[in-house]
């Protein structure tokens, strides 16, 4: 089992900036790759952003290219997701996962079988 705590969301005025972090414990060795997701309100869960452990190899939706940055700090099994020039539109339930699944879909948010609770992040106009 992996346990997953996310930490670090809260209300940002549009262009502001946040950082999630998610504290993973358990066998974590188990785990082959972490990622953010989110899901706003009456919208489905969607991909965000994914990290390998093993070498920090990193992934990204499209649309949060250049915005968002995804680490990881393996002596501390944390991860972070720093969002950037945030907008209204970003605002939604931030998920924390693992994988512990050999498979190519990691990096688009495939296989992913271990999940956080969620933290809220609000972005205001």
């Amino acid at each position: 089992q992996v346990q997953l705590v996310e930490s670090g969301g809260g209300l940002v005025q549009a262009g502001g900036s946040l950082r999630l972090s998610c504290a993973a414990s358990g066998r974590t060795f188990s785990s082959y790759a972490m990622g953010w997701f989110r899901q706003a309100p009456g919208k489905d869960r969607i991909f965000v952003a994914a990290i390998r452990w093993s070498d920090g190899a990193a992934y990204y939706r499209d649309s949060e290219k250049g915005r968002f940055a995804i680490s990881s700090d393996n002596t501390k099994n944390m991860v972070y997701l720093q969002m950037n020039s945030l907008k209204p539109e970003d605002t939604a339930v931030y998920y924390c996962a693992a994988t512990t699944r050999l498979g190519p879909g990691w990096g688009r948010g495939a296989g992913y079988n271990y999940w956080g609770q969620g933290t809220q992040v609000t972005v205001s106009s």
